[in-house]
């Protein structure tokens, strides 16, 4: 905020002293609030690109093509230097006019800090707008505003996996996608419970990664129609391929037909090459395709859990992170939703998937880096000394323990991170025995992949 006498009046009525009126150029001029009243609406904090240049218009008596000037080279100044031309013109400017030169200096450093991140009134108006909406829908119907997120997908800062958390935390249902009740966009449904606020929230089948909306809008026509929904069924009638119907199986999206993703897998597999082979091919092909299905080895919860992150980006069965939890007790390693009773300056250290990264070019090179467990999240700031001693391991890494230092400002918590143990090979244990089924698909990939902002 501008200092001294350009704080608001309503900022000095508050501290319990007289407002301060603003240093008047001429005892003739009838124009010693014009500072004042240009701030007004915000307090006497510059906000606005329109305000940097009503000053410099009434106060250094700019032209308007010259303040227009000073607001492009604010936002270069880093590279260009051309903002220290403007500021000498706006110096002398308000001192010829009889402003106190200490009092012109300082409010040109105002406008030269506020160059790093004024908006046009206009465009911030928009975002308040944005931005205070969305916070209604979020707060009145959570499971609108999880529906309306993840149908505009990819976008923003938060992964799916994280958008679905926070909508579970605030009492949403989230079913996962299926063939008999899935469309191709997540879509509402009718709570089970008709005193529950919130309607529950269907996955759609764009969650499953891979599988292409033709194929989708092809499978809700064959179900419209009446169509059964086993694989056998979508692969003669429903024009489903064979890489769509992997894709689904690897998914689980055939729970409703009473087959786990393991089943439906070798279902599948076991299906004829050709689709129609029922009537087209000889009688042994013919055969061959209505194979019995045979019992398959179970399939741990930690199986499943790794195959809906690694097809779907998210699970509703449980979180990775819960399988290693005994493990990472062991050593000491605390849940992220400890930071929130952890006091300043506390050593800790927590373990989570790595699910944000940011090196913003005003940071100075440091890094900020979200954690993700079963319990919540974890915000973890990496110097920039720090990083460039970890930069492979904090660039990389999916699944991370960090040790650090608890910093708390009011409510923000984040953890200065001091060292890091990767444990991202670690995952793969997660679905180690499922080579035995030799059932798997060309589909792959990695657990989860990380959002990252450079």
């Amino acid at each position: 905020p501008i200092q001294g006498d350009m704080v608001h009046p309503y900022l000095r009525r508050r501290e319990g002293t007289d407002p301060v009126s603003y240093p008047s150029p001429h005892p003739d001029h009838g124009d010693k609030d014009e500072l004042k009243s240009i701030l007004a609406k915000t307090m006497g904090v510059p906000l606005f690109q329109e305000q940097a240049m009503r000053i410099a218009i009434e106060a250094a008596k700019f032209s308007e093509n010259d303040a227009d000037g000073l607001r492009r080279s604010m936002a270069t100044f880093r590279h260009t230097g051309g903002v220290g031309v403007y500021g000498q013109r706006f110096v002398q400017g308000m001192t010829t006019r009889g402003y106190p030169e200490d009092f012109a200096l300082r409010c040109f450093h105002q406008i030269e800090g506020f160059g790093s991140y004024g908006f046009p009134e206009s465009h911030a108006i928009s975002f308040a707008l944005l931005v205070y909406a969305s916070a209604w829908v979020k707060w009145k119907h959570p499971d609108v505003f999880l529906t309306s997120l993840l149908n505009a997908q990819p976008m923003g800062f938060y992964q799916p996996s994280q958008l679905v958390r926070d909508a579970q935390a605030h009492g949403v249902d989230v079913r996962p996608p299926d063939v008999v009740h899935s469309d191709w966009n997540t879509i509402l449904e009718p709570a089970d419970d008709p005193r529950t606020p919130y309607r529950a929230v269907r996955l759609g089948l764009r969650q499953v990664n891979g599988f292409k909306k033709v194929e989708a809008e092809r499978l809700v026509a064959a179900r419209e129609a009446g169509q059964a929904m086993t694989p056998m069924d979508l692969a003669r009638g429903g024009g489903i391929s064979r890489r769509g119907l992997e894709l689904l199986a690897e998914a689980d999206a055939f729970r409703s037909q009473n087959l786990d993703r393991r089943q439906a897998l070798w279902a599948v597999k076991g299906l004829a090459g050709e689709w129609d082979a029922g009537e087209k091919a000889p009688l042994l092909l013919r055969q061959r395709g209505q194979e019995a299905q045979v019992q398959l080895p179970f399939m741990a919860e930690s199986q499943h859990v790794a195959e809906d992150y690694r097809t779907t980006s998210l699970s509703l069965k449980g979180h990775p992170v819960a399988f290693f939890r005994e493990g990472l007790a062991a050593r000491q390693v605390a849940p992220c939703s400890a930071l929130a009773t952890a006091r300043d300056r506390r050593r800790i250290s927590v373990a989570g998937l790595v699910t944000v990264r940011q090196r913003p070019g005003t940071a100075k090179g440091v890094v900020f880096m979200t954690l993700e467990d079963e319990t919540g999240i974890a915000n973890v700031v990496v110097w920039k000394d720090t990083f460039e001693k970890h930069r492979r391991t904090v660039m990389s890494a999916a699944f991370l323990i960090v040790h650090g230092q608890v910093q708390r400002a009011g409510e923000v918590i984040h953890l200065v991170c001091a060292n890091f143990e990767d444990l991202t090979g670690r995952l793969s244990e997660l679905r180690e025995d499922q080579r035995a089924t030799k059932a798997h698909s060309r589909v792959d990939g990695r657990l989860i992949r990380s959002r990252d902002f450079h």
